[in-house]
């Protein structure tokens, strides 16, 4: 479990949970009493334990593959509070989005804000978020490359997700992705930059890294 401050908001990171080694975020305002979660894997009773007194006012989902919210049930029943992804996302059935989120909407955490940056490629609905300078990236962008791609054009999407929507915002920005250790947008930037450099095979797709 690590911990970040920014502004009014203190972020905690849950790593390495269940089989697929997730990470889920709680974001808190603790001065008004009041937390967004991000994503729920397997394992997501550690986070729920270290709540308290906050009171829940949104999961947001990053993405709907399953094992970003196989703890849905658990989650959901021990804090009420609504879960959203954008509307793009299939593959968990649509009754169990309570609101669905379009790109730019902003969720209120006490006196925080986090921003929804939607982030095609991984998946059709792959929604990044903002607070301050930690973003909360999923499985868009992790140290060293982007998320794994099922198609060529989904990789492209990605790509351009990443350069377009994600190194826009300033370098020290503090990447949180879904799995994993964390990265900086400068530190991608760099290394993006030496994979922009060569040349790459059209059909390239999968597990891609910059150094590759």
């Amino acid at each position: 479990m690590q911990t970040k401050t920014d502004g009014p908001l203190t972020i905690t990171k849950f790593d390495s949970l269940g089989p697929y080694g997730n990470n889920a975020y709680l974001s808190a305002d603790r001065d008004a009493g009041e937390a967004v979660i991000v994503d729920m894997p397997a394992g997501s009773r550690e986070l729920l334990a270290a709540l308290g007194d906050l009171k829940v006012t949104a999961i947001l989902l990053t993405h709907t593959h399953p094992d970003h919210w196989a703890d849905y049930d658990l989650v959901k029943n021990a804090t009420g509070a609504p879960v959203r992804c954008h509307p793009a996302e299939v593959i968990m059935p649509a009754t169990k989005i309570d609101r669905p989120l379009s790109d730019g909407d902003e969720i209120t955490v006490g006196s925080g804000a986090i921003r929804a940056l939607q982030t095609p490629g991984h998946t059709p609905g792959s929604t990044c978020y903002l607070a301050g300078r930690v973003l909360f990236s999923g499985d868009v962008l992790f140290p060293g490359g982007p998320g794994r791609t099922q198609t060529p054009a989904d990789l492209k999407q990605s790509i351009a997700s990443i350069t377009q929507r994600l190194y826009p915002l300033p370098d020290e920005t503090v990447v949180l992705p879904g799995h994993g250790a964390d990265t900086t947008i400068g530190d991608s930037k760099r290394e993006y930059a030496a994979f922009a450099s060569r040349e790459h095979p059209p059909d390239l797709h999968g597990d891609v890294t910059w150094a590759g």
